[in-house]
């Protein structure tokens, strides 16, 4: 499998190609990449730069997001989108300061004890900020695996033998073990899926993976199930951003009429929405019936 990703081949390419990337700097610690890994969730990377920055300098370790309300990192999350992951960040903030003095641990297994830590992320932070050579798989890697190795153009759904097939990919030493330069190969593996072997028009010209699978079978079709594009204009994702964008936008709780006039097309999608900002503890509701951010009622 591995004579299809080179490690010297694609590690030439990335040192011509990386991107500038903030949270590239060395000597970063594990907390601040744990919030870029969370940002970068579902979102490009150019909406991610700015508030990346402003979050390392307004909450430098753990216990200075904790010692903020939740509806104070939601009003600073802003319209990076799936606001829940901010929330689930404060909580874990609040156990990395009360339990892991104030730093995240450097092990994928206890890592992956806190709250909104997923195996991805937990994998991510100890490769990317702890240099541990573990593999890492993201949307990126597994198209270049499902293309370079498989010889598939899309990878389907996730499964367990992604790990396997990353894992399989890492560089490695005269007596098969894992080489140091593991965790920066796992950075250009995902750069390369990023810049270059991208889900649409993927630019094969330009990639220096000139050994491809799918390239050598004639670049085959997808033949199962296309991913549907998700929408967001009238979804209730929308109407949930519009609402949060109301209590984002004021240091008061407000009044339910308020929140009417930010949806009338549907009400009872309105209604719905509202509802489930509530359920998931994002908003939330005051004595006397109104309604603010997480963490600000009293």
């Amino acid at each position: 499998m591995a004579t299809s990703v080179p490690p010297a081949v694609l590690l030439g390419w990335f040192d011509l190609h990386e991107r500038d990337l903030p949270w590239r700097a060395p000597g970063l610690s594990g907390w601040q990449i744990l919030i870029s890994e969370i940002m970068l969730q579902q979102t490009p990377v150019s909406r991610v730069v700015g508030p990346w920055r402003e979050w390392v300098q307004r909450w430098p370790v753990p216990s200075a997001m904790a010692a903020a309300s939740p509806g104070e990192v939601l009003r600073a999350w802003g319209k990076l989108g799936y606001p829940r992951r901010a929330l689930r960040l404060h909580e874990c903030a609040t156990v990395l300061a009360e339990h892991h003095d104030d730093r995240v641990p450097d092990d994928v297994d206890t890592m992956l004890t806190l709250p909104g830590i997923g195996d991805y992320t937990a994998r991510a932070v100890a490769c990317f900020a702890y240099g541990q050579s573990v593999p890492v798989v993201d949307t990126n890697v597994r198209r270049v695996i499902a293309r370079a190795v498989h010889g598939r153009e899309q990878p389907g759904n996730p499964s367990r033998t992604d790990l396997a097939d990353a894992t399989a990919l890492l560089p490695r030493r005269a007596d098969d073990s894992v080489d140091a330069t593991a965790p920066r190969f796992s950075a250009a593996l995902m750069e390369l899926g990023a810049l270059v072997c991208t889900a649409r028009n993927p630019r094969c010209d330009d990639c220096p993976l000139v050994d491809c699978t799918w390239i050598r079978l004639g670049r085959p079709a997808h033949t199962g199930p296309v991913r549907k594009v998700q929408k967001f204009a009238g979804t209730d994702r929308q109407v949930r951003g519009l609402l949060l964008d109301v209590l984002r936008g004021t240091d008061q709780p407000v009044l339910r009429a308020r929140l009417d006039t930010v949806w009338t097309t549907d009400t009872a999608q309105r209604d719905r929405a509202l509802d489930s900002l509530l359920s998931d503890g994002l908003v939330e509701l005051t004595d006397d019936g109104r309604f603010c951010l997480a963490g600000e009622a009293n």
